[in-house]
């Protein structure tokens, strides 16, 4: 009966290391095509730990009783297996590592304390602007926020450095999410109704009942918050909870791609696993632009598909944004971030119109991201050389 002690112990060690093996970021785990296998294994969690918990106490008594040594390396066991279900469970799990603001406060530009050459993602819907710094969201990875009179939630991965905000709306219902791991570096939400599994890269659920739907996802633009403000001088500012300061500074040079960990490094050469780059995904195609050379050319006037877009970089070497023009002949250029055609008109950064009866730029979404995060979930992206 001892043996069905130790097959047990031997059960139960496998799957909390496999549990958990799938969903973080261990030595080879995130270069897999796992998904399946691991929401399958979660799923399915409280059987295997019942059937291992059971083989355990059928075999206890023997194991226990097989004399002094036997009694010693029983204990052994159950207490290495209670060791590492214990920090796969609360130590190594995603939502225990990371938690969400204890108070979310916003400050108008005057009485803001956040630096303003600090990163922001900055949201403007039906009028109203805020901007939510990456030192912060990057340790949340997710705020909940009302803005505009919608309901949103601002998202970060530090590890494939995308930022998206999306509207936290399932079927028509609102919906919870919490971290649960991450796939392929990026990180993965699972909701509160189905416990599907969700990509924080592009809104799809990869696993679970509502496997192939997509969150709406809302316009975004990466900033500084100085020029986020000149923009938006009532933008309201997301500041520092100060029950994570610590998390917080151990950000503190993220976003400057200073950090030397593996996983949130820059490559300063370009169109390296952690280069960065500019994605941008239109409805005629998706293209790539290194950032070295948009730090060189400042400007880009290109066509991804059939849709002539630009791409240009502010000033600071921070900010960026991407517009579509209105004719492929139409050529921007840029001067003290602000950007003139070669028919006479100005806009601002974000394309807005400053010639009067001129219309404005339509703005697309273009992020910042490590060229593995961009190439792995934009498979068919063509890049800028």
């Amino acid at each position: 009966m001892k043996n069905l002690f130790y097959i047990g112990i031997a059960g139960l060690l496998l799957f909390e290391i496999a549990n958990v093996y799938f969903i973080m970021p261990m030595p080879g785990s995130q270069r897999l095509n796992s998904i399946d296998v691991a929401y399958f294994l979660h799923s399915w969690r409280w059987v295997f730990r019942g059937v291992s918990g059971c083989l355990i106490l059928l075999g206890g008594l023997s194991a226990f009783r097989a004399g002094r040594w036997g009694a010693f390396w029983a204990g052994l066991a159950l207490l290495a297996v209670s060791v590492v279900a214990y920090a796969a469970n609360f130590e190594m799990a995603a939502d225990s590592m990371f938690y969400q603001p204890s108070v979310l406060t916003f400050k108008n530009a005057a009485a803001n304390k956040v630096d303003k050459e600090r990163i922001v993602i900055g949201v403007e819907i039906n009028g109203q602007a805020r901007a939510y710094p990456i030192q912060f969201i990057g340790y949340h990875h997710q705020v909940r926020d009302t803005l505009g009179g919608k309901s949103i939630i601002v998202t970060y991965c530090t590890v494939c450095r995308t930022g998206r905000v999306f509207e936290p709306v399932v079927n028509g219902q609102p919906e919870t999410f919490r971290l649960v791991g991450m796939d392929h570096f990026n990180a993965m939400f699972e909701d509160k109704t189905t416990g599907s599994w969700w990509r924080q890269a592009n809104g799809e659920a990869i696993a679970g009942k509502l496997k192939g739907q997509t969150l709406p996802e809302l316009e975004i633009t990466q900033i500084s918050l100085a020029k986020w403000l000149a923009l938006y001088p009532n933008s309201l500012v997301m500041q520092p909870d100060t029950k994570f300061r610590e998390e917080y500074d151990s950000l503190s040079n993220y976003e400057s791609g200073k950090r030397k960990g593996k996983l949130t490094k820059r490559d300063s050469a370009s169109w390296q696993e952690k280069s960065w780059v500019v994605g941008v995904e239109v409805s005629s195609g998706v293209k790539a632009y290194d950032w070295n050379q948009l730090l060189k050319k400042r400007i880009i006037n290109d066509m991804v598909g059939y849709l002539p877009i630009t791409v240009v970089v502010a000033s600071d070497n921070k900010s960026f944004t991407a517009l579509r023009r209105a004719t492929p002949g139409q050529v921007l250029t840029v001067r003290n971030d602000s950007l003139f055609d070669n028919g006479g008109s100005a806009y601002n950064l974000l394309g807005k119109s400053y010639t009067p009866d001129r219309p404005d730029l339509l703005k697309v979404n273009a992020y910042q991201e490590y060229w593995h995060s961009w190439q792995t979930f934009h498979p068919d992206t063509k890049q800028f050389k």
